[in-house]
């Protein structure tokens, strides 16, 4: 008798990760130029080593049984990294629980890394920075291949329905990409798979779970939006929204993927002798292609990407297609965007 399905599901969600993984920990090799004068021409790069980022929760948890029963299998070495974040009394001893429960599942090595939450971009954006710098710096002390995250189909929809509250245009509604981060850190095996499916593998395999109380507290925009926005959405349209924003996401994505790639081409075409864009030559770009030139212009001029919004981006197209002789912008990071003599003109200060 197999494994019951909810557990098959998530562990054939990691399997499929896993391999795309081998794959290309495979192929690095022969991406060297130059090897060292002692290796041979048939020897195999050592296993990868694969993190798993666990809260605790249901989602994590049955993500880090799936890696600890997979991962074995296909010679791969699995460890787990907890956040404390510090936003709760008693935080530290649940981070230690963490450690111990997956340490029991056999995943070696395994870290808790405590953080200070900030104050930039609201408390939700500010532990999400800190988790995410946590890890980063957790999988360059032990040379992991990958960090999986236990995002669900649920998470999905709901970053869909917050990046459409925000009006940040395509990208926003693309949601979660399945890997992301820089050299593709981040996998997250989850995405087609509901936040049930995961609560149940855990529930029959008998695996303690926490239950974070901010995500049912209605302070946080997200747990507004899972307890109260979603079910009332599925209450007027009926059942199946979810699995709905989830697919606008990986369409979205591909959307935004293209016209992002269009513009990197597009952008050589606009620039002059000098580097500098040319305003008649914007202007004849599709809006979609322009905006996304403009963007990646003020970000390269030192505009901080998290702290450029749609309207920023707007009041410079606005100088390319509603010039009235109006002054600078001022972008975020001290970046100034200015026409002069028929080229836009973007550079701190």
């Amino acid at each position: 008798m197999g494994p019951h399905p909810a557990v098959a599901a998530i562990r054939l969600a990691v399997r499929r990760v896993l391999h795309d993984l081998l794959t290309e920990h495979h192929r690095a090799p022969a991406a060297v130029p130059h090897a060292p004068a002692h290796s041979y021409p048939h020897e195999q790069p050592p296993p990868p080593l694969v993190l798993v980022a666990c809260s605790g929760g249901a989602d994590s948890m049955a993500l880090a049984s799936a890696l600890a029963f997979e991962s074995p299998k296909l010679g791969i070495r699995a460890g787990g990294v907890t956040v404390d974040h510090g936003l709760q009394p008693g935080s530290d001893a649940r981070a230690a629980e963490v450690v111990q429960r997956l340490r029991e599942l056999g995943l070696d090595p395994v870290d808790s890394v405590a953080v200070t939450v900030g104050r930039t971009g609201g408390p939700e954006a500010a532990a999400r920075d800190a988790r995410y710098a946590a890890l980063d710096t957790a999988a360059e002390r032990h040379g992991a291949a990958a960090v999986l995250l236990g995002h669900t189909r649920d998470d999905q929809a709901e970053t869909v329905l917050l990046g459409l509250a925000r009006g940040s245009g395509i990208r926003s509604l693309s949601g979660m990409a399945a890997v992301s981060g820089a050299g593709g850190r981040y996998r997250r095996p989850f995405l087609e798979l509901d936040r049930q499916t995961a609560r149940k593998a855990c529930m029959v395999q008998s695996l303690p779970v926490w239950d974070d109380p901010h995500n049912a507290d209605p302070a946080y925009t997200r747990s507004r939006l899972r307890h109260e926005g979603l079910p009332a959405l599925e209450k007027a349209l009926g059942k199946g929204v979810v699995e709905a924003l989830a697919r606008t996401a990986r369409l979205s994505r591909d959307d935004a993927d293209a016209l992002d790639s269009w513009a990197r081409q597009a952008e050589a075409t606009v620039r002059d002798a000098a580097g500098l864009l040319e305003c008649a030559k914007l202007y004849a770009l599709p809006p979609a292609v322009r905006r996304r030139v403009l963007r990646r212009a003020a970000i390269e001029a030192g505009a901080p990407a998290g702290s450029l919004f749609a309207r920023h981006i707007e009041e410079i197209d606005r100088l390319i297609t509603g010039w009235r002789g109006q002054g600078a912008i001022n972008l975020p990071g001290k970046v100034v965007a200015r026409r002069q003599g028929g080229r836009l003109v973007i550079r701190q200060g």
